[in-house]
């Protein structure tokens, strides 16, 4: 009776599968810590589009030499009627364009738009810097300069012409472009205002 139990438990020894050498075991609660990576890895469009417009080096002289920042200013928007400027400071100029990113995102306003063009003509101004904006005709396109151009593409205006006067500093031109954008006002807006309807103020 004995040997038959010895038997059995080297048959079912037998039966059992040896494991891998390398082969790693996971509790039930455990993850896998590979795909716990690439799920952190994986990145999730928010729709937004950014365009770095530029980047300053800026150099301070102290006692024991001189410390080096930059500065990056960042245009966000999601090509629908939402833009925003932002800028950023720091030691790295990959750092720098990360904050300004973060904080054109966080500055987003809603632009006025009609259909593909801007309602009216309006001009935005920042310290020398004058910008005029005037609708054009749908097809006629985007005629504007670098800088002003990066902001309005990113605001969703697909035809416009805009006329700059003044400093040409990047800075400027984007300041001056966002204030511009936002004097916009719609027809519907300009008709509450004054307490009246659409038909009779046009």
């Amino acid at each position: 009776m004995a040997e038959e139990v010895i038997v059995a438990e080297v048959a079912t020894e037998a039966q059992e599968p040896a494991s891998k050498p390398n082969e790693r075991k996971f509790s039930k609660g455990s993850k896998n810590p590979r795909a716990r990576r690439e799920k952190t890895n994986e990145k999730v469009s928010d729709g937004i589009d950014k365009k770095m417009v530029n980047v300053n080096r800026i150099s301070k002289t102290v006692k024991g030499g001189r410390k080096m920042r930059f500065n990056a200013i960042v245009v966000a928007g999601d090509r629908n009627g939402r833009v925003g400027v932002g800028m950023g400071k720091a030691t790295e100029v990959t750092l720098a364009i990360e904050k300004a990113s973060v904080d054109a995102k966080r500055h987003m306003v809603k632009v006025d738009i009609a259909g593909t063009t801007i309602p009216h003509e309006v001009v935005g101004e920042f310290e020398t810097t004058k910008v005029i904006m005037m609708p054009a005709k749908e097809g006629n396109g985007v005629i504007a300069g670098g800088k002003v151009r990066d902001v309005v593409e990113l605001a969703g205006i697909k035809d416009i012409t805009t006329k700059l006067y003044g400093s040409n500093n990047p800075v400027n031109c984007v300041k001056a472009t966002f204030d511009g954008l936002m004097k916009l006002r719609s027809a519907e807006k300009i008709a509450a205002l004054r307490g009246k309807s659409v038909e009779e103020i046009r």
